[in-house]
């Protein structure tokens, strides 16, 4: 039974169609179901006939994942530990501010970057997920919108490097950005990486239009070797080189993430030195104050250590943004649901 949601599959539901003799219009309908009218079966898909409903059933399968834990926050935010069909664990998570109505997914079954502060990648990387996999988590985060509200930003930043899985990530993301699929701009998604420059390089090459966000956490090779251990084979220049020329070649303003570590990379030298390194650059810088993950050392910094680091990068002219921390309360940092004990409160 082959999963519709991987992209190639849309191809094989026209051609059944043709085969049934049912009119090309079929498709559009069954797609129009599936990305808008947030079917939950075929079944639910009432203006096809019956028959080729229970055809489709059993040719295709609709959900490969389930729900096995749903939490929400006061702030709006909320997250789904999804368990897929051979048993592996991935999170998504659905965050609500203003009008904005923005999901973040996972791209891979833990992580292989090894970043220190990280719930992600501890127990490493198990495998990839499909393309139909990821549009799928978008889909589940959209089914948990009221009638009438859509999704407006896809930030691909959950569990896993988005980058080492490029052939499945662009064909989910070309269905978020069609026009038949759930519409959402170019502009309006965001890859986040911990920086490949080879990948980067080859998204040049491919002319994506999307934002690129790259995890820096750290000012210096020395410190950042520490903090992000794949750093050793790679190095912050190659990583700002490949950045710069995503810029030139896409037109989109760069974005450079910070997670804030007490004590190990908040210090005001540190952001002296990223301000040097980040200066002259079209790009936002988005700090994060760290989100403690049990069983790991890290802490978040003191106010008065996040308002010394933010005054020293606003005096050197970095454009910088603090983002506010949500879903604190439901273990909403990737990879913290996953590892957690069962949570006191459990919607859905």
């Amino acid at each position: 039974m082959r999963h519709l949601l991987q992209p190639e599959s849309w191809d094989s539901l026209k051609s059944g169609l043709a085969e049934r003799s049912q009119p090309a219009f079929r498709a559009a309908q069954i797609r129009k179901w599936v990305f808008e009218g947030r079917a939950e079966s075929f079944e639910a898909m009432s203006d096809l006939p019956k028959s080729l409903r229970a055809d489709l059933a059993v040719e295709f399968q609709l959900w490969t994942s389930k729900v096995v834990r749903h939490l929400t926050s006061d702030d709006g935010t909320e997250k789904l530990l999804l368990e897929l069909s051979d048993g592996g664990k991935i999170e998504c998570v659905l965050l609500r501010e203003d009008d904005r109505r923005s999901i973040c997914i996972s791209t891979q079954v833990g992580c292989a970057m090894g970043c220190v502060f990280c719930a992600s990648g501890l127990d490493g990387v198990d495998r990839n997920l499909t393309s139909g996999e990821i549009v799928e988590q978008m889909l589940l985060l959209q089914r948990l919108l009221p009638e009438g509200e859509r999704l407006s930003h896809i930030v691909v930043m959950g569990m896993g490097e988005p980058l080492a899985n490029l052939d499945s990530l662009l064909p989910a993301l070309d269905e978020a950005s069609d026009e038949t699929g759930l519409g959402i701009s170019h502009r309006r998604i965001t890859i986040s990486t911990v920086g490949l420059p080879k990948q980067i390089h080859r998204l040049c090459e491919l002319n994506t239009r999307y934002h690129l966000a790259v995890s820096l956490h750290a000012p210096s090779d020395e410190l950042r070797n520490q903090i992000v251990p794949v750093n050793k084979n790679i190095g912050l220049a190659d990583i700002l080189a490949a950045a710069d020329r995503y810029f030139e070649v896409s037109g989109r303003r760069l974005t450079f993430e910070y997670v804030l570590l007490a004590g190990l990379n908040d210090q005001p030298q540190h952001a002296r030195e990223l301000a040097a390194r980040l200066r002259g650059r079209t790009a936002l810088l988005n700090v994060i104050p760290y989100n403690p993950v049990a069983g790991l050392p890290y802490v978040t910094p003191s106010p008065g250590a996040i308002n010394r680091f933010r005054d020293i990068l606003i005096d050197a002219g970095i454009n910088v943004k603090f983002r506010q921390r949500k879903g604190d309360a439901i273990n909403a940092a990737c990879g913290q649901l996953r590892r957690s004990q069962p949570p006191l409160v459990t919607i859905g």
